[in-house]
């Protein structure tokens, strides 16, 4: 072989191991999700470095319309390779911000469905029987509670003092969001809320009711379900939450007050399905593998029963809530369901969730 062709090979062979992927390589990914999944993707994180040691697994938790507004205005002081929001409309309000502003794709492939919850409220149950006789969740009953101020105006002890009503931050999460599209529904007693609404009288002051009411409303679910917990009864009387979170922390209202919260499922509700996108930018191909056998591993039987586990509703067909062991719908907690009865509806489209967060930064 004459020199110029051992050169070539050489050359060759050089630009081969420079590009392809060395085994053993270890990949460090960042997985960002909404604080609702922190404690199962905790537990999941261990378990799959243990069987996958080359991948190493961070985790970042924020509110969910943070995940969305921080990574399109690139905010994080770390690099995202996975999002994982409360609802895949989140996804689809940041894939078209991101076209209007860049012009590509911002996921390498379809997002994917990780497991699944709904908005319910939970309540202490002295103070849910006072607040709602019939048994059943009245969003009227909450804002003639919330414009009396105090419980013995209502119908409850005077001595509980004022009514409490806590929600999260529509500028900041989710549940905050579908507490906000629920209210306004009912208000304009609509069977399907559209961004017309929002013009009517009764749905403004609405806003400005429960802007003035919640003080310093949490940026996350989970963060507000264990204030609620801590406050307790005479600083938090009823709240909106995922069922996840709220199955999960019911044990710890019970050893915290010394008696249990209870659950009222909403009538309608709405069901959210947190969902992992891979995102583009500045992952590389390697890294965007590692990402996707992470969620592989989410969605396998044994992890998806971990998700049960903490309150979630799994998306494999394979797993049944009944049958997960330690169950929460086996622990006996006061209100829960395997299968509510209300009418469950998806999220609200992006149009809607958009007036929702304008008009409760215009209420005052």
């Amino acid at each position: 072989m004459s020199k110029p062709i051992i050169s070539l090979a050489i050359i060759a062979a050089a630009a081969g191991l420079a590009y392809a992927p060395l085994p053993g390589v270890n990949q460090s990914i960042t997985i960002v999700s909404g604080s609702e999944l922190q404690e199962p993707l905790q537990l999941l994180e261990t378990r799959f470095e243990q069987q996958n040691p080359s991948v190493q697994i961070n985790l970042e938790f924020q509110g969910s319309q943070d995940i969305v507004n921080k990574f399109i205005d690139d905010k994080n002081d770390f690099k995202p390779t996975v999002l994982i929001p409360a609802n895949s409309q989140l996804l689809d309000e940041l894939n078209q911000r991101w076209q209007a502003q860049y012009g590509d794709e911002p996921f390498y492939e379809t997002p994917q469905p990780i497991a699944k919850t709904m908005l319910v409220a939970v309540s202490w149950p002295e103070r849910a029987k006072a607040l709602f006789p019939g048994g059943e969740f009245q969003w009227q009953r909450v804002e003639d509670a919330m414009a009396s101020g105090n419980w013995g105006k209502i119908g409850g002890n005077a001595a509980w003092g004022s009514f409490d009503f806590i929600t999260t931050d529509p500028t900041r999460s989710n549940s905050g969001q579908l507490t906000l599209s629920l209210w306004s529904q009912a208000e304009a007693n609509s069977n399907n809320l559209n961004t017309s609404d929002f013009s009517k009288d009764n749905v403004q002051a609405l806003f400005g009711l429960v802007k003035r009411s919640v003080y310093q409303p949490p940026r996350s679910t989970d963060t507000l379900l264990q204030e609620f917990i801590t406050r307790g009864p005479n600083d938090a009387d009823i709240a909106t939450v995922y069922e996840s979170v709220a199955l999960h922390r019911w044990e710890q209202s019970s050893a915290t007050q010394g008696q249990p919260y209870q659950i009222l499922y909403l009538d309608p509700t709405i069901e959210t399905v947190s969902t992992a996108a891979i995102v583009r930018r500045d992952i590389s191909g390697g890294e965007a593998k590692a990402a996707r056998g992470f969620i592989d591993f989410l969605m396998a039987p044994e992890q998806q029963a971990v998700f049960v586990q903490h309150g979630f509703r799994p998306m494999n067909a394979q797993v049944d809530l009944a049958s997960v062991p330690n169950s929460p719908w086996s622990k006996n907690i006061p209100g829960a369901m395997t299968d509510p009865k209300g009418q469950i509806s998806p999220p609200p489209d992006r149009n809607v969730v958009e007036e929702v967060v304008r008009q409760w930064q215009r209420a005052n």
